[in-house]
């Protein structure tokens, strides 16, 4: 409930009150009493209501009136039915009794008006807000929780401009408004109400950098909407004609939560009465809404491919032709990057990631852009970022950054419970060092403290910084199923492939060429692969990062052994010395792949030819078409195996939102 103030009467003059509908007002009859007095009585007009808490219960006069003690413990307060035509319309009396003297009364003379801030704090998402039943002031989580909700308004729906939205102090167009939060003031006052009285919105200096509200005016638009709080501006006076008026306002985030911001604001509107000129304004009432400013949200594989991007090099036609052709399998968009552009900056992934915002009137896609700033560093910005699709950054844009800084290491689960905790969005999956040291690499802390401000979807960390790139896609991905979870774990396995190689040889097929076809990479038959002792060490060494891994996803995202699929894979260490030495993949590594649906695209590992087939496809095929997924490798082997990444690096994907609304949730 809005807070009013305490109004105190005194029998030596009368007393003039504002009373605000919807508030209870506490009326001090006590501290001003007669000294010789012992009791009271109140009389109001109907437009009062009047409620006196005793204990024990009032008496009655021989006239019918209640008298109660002047006890200063004793509560009472008032409320008004309706908002007043005219000024002190409403009177209030109280008469003080004492033992030897007559009746003494004060007077009240009461003004009711009508004054509410609302926004969407139900989050409809409909129309005008309508006031709200609850405290405003408050923001709580869950199904029944309530709060107004904000959009960072980093979209640019003005083309000419080359910053988002939020970096001005304007309101280019209705589409511009429609990322803002309606905010309506509703006043209904006596006609020269505010010819004594002044109403100021206003912000907490903390975080009046992190919002901006427009006020309507009058005129066309957009010059009729005026910017009245921001930035260097925390509280605006309001310009009001008494009577039933409705302003609206209109609201943007600056600012996503971070490590400094919890990402709540607050906005107030204060009613000052200014009838003394010769003191200063007196707080007569205050009106809160509580906004939250919506997260930023990654989406995962299971969730329904919309658009795909990736880039034109000067040796990727095939690879690009597959892409394309996968993409109109899964029906997405396709958004190709040209040479002109990436500067032979071909990894996409490791450039941004897609995720989304949302209000309940208004889901926007944003562009999380990485600090690594390669030559696809403008792709984002020039390309990704315009109307109707945002634009965030975090991390040190010069130096400072390492491989763990780019977004092949930033990936995130489906839905998942864990013991009793869900979690609606899935969990963010980032890839670090496991311990400190001197050489140890860790994902900067600029984007780690975005990623957790966040609160919906809670990172777990990872160990990649065994890898040689470093990034969790090249050891985990997860693809849709129809059964159990709705998903399965792909995990990289050196010992996956180790038995598979094992039964082949067995079955007498030891001179079966790994890379075949190939001109860049030396065959190798499958009994010297298995013989290798040197290579046998380099992956034993992995599968003991890759079981710790392993491990740590099952506790963190409740799975099971059933939820994980082991894919065969290889990986050599390179480096001359220990602690300097990193892995690779050995052969094109199947886990990076781009999941389109149920479509995937997978980096063709050139196994052994068995029968005429690969016999690491054919194993692959026999682990995941039977989840319903069709299988396409692509041959991903000279512009992007021999770099030291695969398809899921060199490709990115937008995705469709949860249906599930963050705010739903309980952090």
């Amino acid at each position: 409930m809005a807070q009013g103030t305490v109004i105190r009467v005194a029998p030596e003059w009368p007393t003039r009150a504002v009373c605000v509908l919807g508030t209870l007002t506490q009326l001090d009859v006590c501290s001003s009493a007669p000294d010789d007095c012992t009791s009271f009585s109140i009389n109001a007009s109907p437009g009062v209501i009047i409620d006196v808490a005793s204990s024990p219960p009032a008496k009655k006069n021989p006239t019918g009136c209640s008298k109660w003690p002047l006890d200063p413990e004793l509560e009472i307060t008032l409320k008004m039915k309706a908002a007043s035509s005219s000024t002190d319309d409403q009177k209030v009396r109280i008469s003080y009794y004492g033992p030897k003297t007559p009746p003494v009364q004060a007077m009240l003379y009461l003004t009711g008006v009508e004054i509410s801030l609302c926004a969407d704090t139900s989050r409809t998402g409909k129309g005008k807000p309508a006031r709200a039943e609850k405290d405003q002031r408050t923001w709580t989580w869950g199904p029944g929780g309530q709060g107004a909700i904000l959009l960072v308004n980093c979209d640019k729906d003005n083309p000419k401009s080359s910053t988002m939205d939020c970096e001005d102090d304007k309101v280019f167009n209705n589409k511009d408004l429609q990322d803002m939060s309606l905010m309506t003031l509703s006043t209904k006052t006596p006609g020269d109400f505010f010819t004594k009285h002044q109403m100021v919105l206003h912000v907490d200096k903390s975080v009046m950098d992190k919002v901006r509200v427009f006020q309507a005016t009058a005129g066309k638009p957009p010059s009729r909407y005026k910017m009245v709080l921001g930035p260097r501006k925390s509280s605006h006076p309001l310009q009001l004609k008494g009577g039933q008026r409705d302003t609206n306002f209109y609201v943007e985030g600056l600012a996503f939560p971070d490590a400094d911001f919890p990402g709540l604001i607050s906005l107030t509107v204060s009613l000052l009465d200014t009838s003394n000129l010769e003191s200063p304004e007196t707080l007569v009432f205050q009106d809160s809404v509580a906004f939250r400013v919506a997260p930023w949200i990654m989406t995962p594989n299971t969730q329904a491919p919309q658009e795909v991007f990736v880039c034109r090099i000067l040796n990727n036609e095939d690879f690009l032709k597959s892409v394309i052709t996968l993409a109109k399998k899964a029906k997405c968009k396709l958004t190709i990057c040209p040479e002109e552009e990436n500067q032979d900056d071909q990894w996409m992934q490791d450039e941004m990631e897609i995720g989304y915002i949302q209000a309940p009137h208004k889901t926007l896609p944003v562009v999380f852009d990485s600090p690594r700033n390669r030559g696809l560093k403008e792709f984002p910005v020039k390309r990704v970022m315009g109307p109707d699709f945002g634009y965030v950054t975090r991390g040190p844009q010069t130096g400072e950054i390492t491989g763990l800084d780019s977004f092949g290491n930033l990936e995130v689960s489906p839905p998942v419970t864990v013991g009793e905790k869900e979690y609606p969005l899935g969990r963010i999956l980032i890839g670090n060092s496991s311990y400190p040291r001197d050489d140890s690499r860790e994902m900067h802390q600029a984007l780690q403290d975005f990623l957790n401000a966040q609160r919906v979807q809670a990172p777990v960390k990872l160990y990649s910084d065994w890898l040689d790139v470093g990034h969790v896609d090249e050891f985990l991905s997860f693809v849709p199923a129809p059964d159990r979870k709705g998903f399965r774990l792909l995990l990289a396995s050196p010992r996956s492939c180790y038995k598979l190689f094992q039964e082949l040889q067995k079955e007498g097929h030891g001179d079966a060429m790994l890379f075949e076809g190939l001109t860049k990479r030396k065959q190798q038959k499958i009994k010297n692969i298995l013989s290798n002792k040197i290579l046998r060490d380099h992956n034993a060494y992995v599968e003991s990062c890759l079981s710790w891994n392993r491990e740590v996803l099952k506790r963190e995202l409740g799975l099971t052994e059933r939820d994980i699929v082991d894919i065969p894979q290889l990986f050599r260490l390179q480096g001359n010395v220990r602690e300097a030495r990193k892995a690779s993949a050995f052969f094109p590594n199947m886990v990076n792949m781009l999941v389109l649906g149920n479509h995937l695209g997978i980096p063709k590992p050139f196994g052994p030819i068995i029968n005429g087939h690969c016999c690491l496809e054919k194993k692959v095929r026999s682990l995941l078409e039977p989840l319903g997924l069709h299988c396409t490798f692509i041959d991903d082997f000279t512009p992007y195996h021999m770099q030291h990444g695969e398809v899921h690096c060199g490709t990115n994907v937008r995705r469709k939102p949860f249906s599930f609304k963050w705010w739903n949730m309980v952090p």
